[in-house]
């Protein structure tokens, strides 16, 4: 990292049993919200739990008294121009950090969290309101200070499904993307409520974003949204949603889908400073895998495996990787390293016993002090060796531990989507549905076979190919109803195929012709059983 040596990693330790915390870097108080609060019975305001300082001085600017835990942090805009803070029903905005003068307000009723936009002026806000006596909720995005009248906002998008939003803007502040939660999935699908991605669009656009299983034809990709991130282009995001192996797809800013990176053990997305890569990961109660990818050419530049993380961060030269394992996520194993993307581990850090890692972080830099560079493949020389994980094996009773088994996974992870069967290839069908097949056509193969010998005059019909199931085929089986209700069975799978045709191409389909497609499985099992005669 020599050519780099301008680069730092602060990090923040100390010793196990004492009370010394990090330094905040933040301007605000210590005490926490409803920590110290007093309020009288005539509702008259008790004591401040809410202080501002500045961090040059040490002097407190200003005291509020914070009722509500959430959205209780004032936030700034990136060049501290304006200062914005949630009370009661109402935004509160400050300007050049003075506190003692209320500038605008954004009044709605019954706001419950808003977001700042990055960037410079016009500065824009999003705000959130939660649906009340069957109102639904609804997130409205403004710009500063405009926010009287009733075209005001920008965009408006309201939806019935949230108990609450994250919202995240894009770098340029063109569109926000909010995630919506319920805590409860009236369905019964998942323990954890129910998501639902939104897009929303500064010039008043906004859009459902669907995520579905590309692989299958556009069936619902079941399951939790874990990571939603913005290319730092503004011009494209990645989602990672669905129940384990998750699926990872890149969107544009209609909501069409551009990549499909398939499933995988995955819970997290981190575009480089660039935009020129992307990190798909798994943290948390994962392994820590990491697939690092060109999303330029949608091609895979390395593997790699951080055990035990639990921060990640792109250094800004777009080329460093760090990752770290802190307290008090992990009390053990604490200590940080620094990656190439392309693999090579090129700094560690561990920390000694009886001590704790609570913080890892880059030196900050403005945009533009580190060009974009070309990408690189080859992994860059090391003097640390590679530590290769220890893979997990299943248990095994000691009955069969000398004895050898056939592997198998819970689940079958899909391929990207440059690595799937192209559009006009057969699919490689797995090895249950093969032996499935082969019966299917025994019992054909048997059936045909009786009849031909019940009816010597006739001539043997010849026995079926070898291949999967087709919607074509033209034997009968001797009964006239059954033969009708067969060539019914065959044009609703023509149709079918067809509908699926036109979703290749990218043709939106409708609600009823997407539910056509998801009963092409029950109609071909009702085709082969009347084929059977069962």
């Amino acid at each position: 990292m020599d050519h780099h040596s301008l680069q730092k990693v602060q990090c923040c330790q100390g010793n196990l049993g004492k009370t010394a915390k990090p330094t905040p870097l933040v301007r605000m108080g210590p005490c926490l919200p409803g920590a110290t609060e007093k309020t009288s019975k005539d509702g008259t305001a008790g004591i401040p739990n809410l202080q501002l300082y500045d961090v040059k001085t040490g002097a407190c600017l200003k005291s509020f008294i914070q009722k509500k835990i959430q959205s209780w942090c004032p936030s700034w805009s990136e060049d501290e121009a304006i200062c914005a803070r949630n009370v009661n029903n109402e935004v509160h905005f400050f300007e050049n950090n003075n506190f003692n003068t209320i500038a605008n307000k954004l009044h709605l009723q019954k706001i419950n969290d808003f977001v700042l936009s990055p960037g410079p002026p016009p500065y824009k806000v999003a705000v959130y309101v939660p649906g009340s006596k069957g109102a639904p909720s609804f997130v409205r995005l403004y710009q500063y200070p405009n926010f009287d009248g009733p075209h005001a906002a920008l965009a408006n998008k309201s939806f019935f499904k949230a108990d609450k939003v994250t919202m995240l803007w894009n770098k340029k502040a063109t569109a926000v993307l909010v995630i919506a939660s319920t805590d409860v999935d009236k369905t019964g699908a998942s323990y954890y409520g129910e998501q639902t991605l939104h897009y929303m669009a500064t010039n008043g656009e906004s859009a459902v974003v669907q995520l579905r299983d590309f692989y299958v034809i556009f069936l619902a990709k079941n399951g939790p949204i874990y990571d939603v991130a913005w290319n730092s282009s503004s011009a494209e995001f990645c989602a990672v949603y669905g129940f384990m192996p998750a699926k990872a797809t890149v969107f544009n800013l209609k909501c069409d889908p551009v990549f499909d990176f398939g499933t995988g053990p995955r819970n997290a997305a981190y575009y480089s400073p660039h935009g020129q890569i992307l990190v798909l990961a798994g943290f948390g109660n994962l392994r820590g895998q990491m697939e690092v990818w060109d999303v330029k050419n949608y091609r895979l530049i390395s593997k790699l495996v951080a055990s035990d993380a639990t921060y990640f961060a792109w250094c800004p030269d777009g080329e460093h990787i760090l990752t770290a394992t802190c307290a008090p996520r992990l009390r053990v194993s604490n200590g940080f390293k620094v990656w190439h993307y392309t693999g090579a581990v090129l700094h560690k850090y561990e920390v000694p016993a009886q001590a704790e890692l609570w913080q890892v972080s880059w030196q900050p830099f403005l945009d533009g002090v580190f060009p974009a560079r070309t990408i690189t493949y080859q992994a860059v020389p090391s003097n640390i060796p590679s530590e290769e994980p220890k893979a997990a094996t299943a248990y095994r009773p000691p009955a069969l531990r000398n004895k050898p088994g056939a592997s198998s996974k819970l689940h079958e992870e899909e391929p990207p989507q440059n690595m799937k069967p192209q559009p006009g290839n057969e699919k490689a069908m797995s090895k249950t549905a093969l032996k499935n097949q082969r019966r299917h056509e025994a019992k054909r193969a048997a059936k045909q076979e009786a009849k031909s010998d019940k009816s010597p005059d006739l001539a043997p019909a010849p026995a079926p190919q070898s291949s999967a199931r087709s919607t074509v085929s033209q034997s009968t089986s001797g009964d006239p109803e059954a033969d009708r209700k067969i060539r019914n069975l065959k044009k609703k799978l023509k149709a079918i195929e067809q509908l699926k045709e036109q979703a290749a191409t990218g043709k939106q389909l409708e609600k009823n012709q997407l539910e056509k497609i998801q009963k092409e499985k029950a109609l071909l099992q009702e085709l082969e059983d009347l084929e059977l005669g069962i």
